[in-house]
């Protein structure tokens, strides 16, 4: 009997450590909403120029370095773009910032800014 006691005791006080190492220090953990990390990403600029400018389909040829909220590696792309009216924002060989986003399954640029 002595011994199944004293296993039971071992057996809480070792959940019990194993809890409260598992809790830990936290204070250095990003405790931020995965809505709120996915927002932040969103609204990041990317850097690209561009190549070409088609008002007919409403799209903008970028090239551009990384899209970190669309895990993309840089390359030159055609993108929708979610106003008509950036078009006459741009021309060829202006260096931009812009925000690209996948609207209704197609790339847009959603945000822009000549640099």
């Amino acid at each position: 009997m002595k011994n199944a006691i004293a296993s039971f005791v071992f057996g809480c006080a070792a959940a019990l450590s194993a809890t409260a190492y598992a809790a830990g220090d936290m204070s250095n953990m990003n405790m931020a909403s995965g809505a709120q990390q996915s927002a932040d990403a969103k609204s990041s600029m990317s850097h690209g120029e561009v190549k070409k400018v088609d008002t007919a389909t409403g799209k903008l040829t970028i090239k551009h370095g990384p899209l970190e909220n669309l895990g993309m590696e840089g390359m030159t792309m055609a993108f929708k773009v979610k106003d008509p009216a950036m078009l006459s924002q741009v021309k060829v060989g202006d260096k931009i910032d812009f925000v690209a986003e996948e609207v209704n399954g197609a790339l847009t640029v959603t945000k822009l800014q000549k640099q």
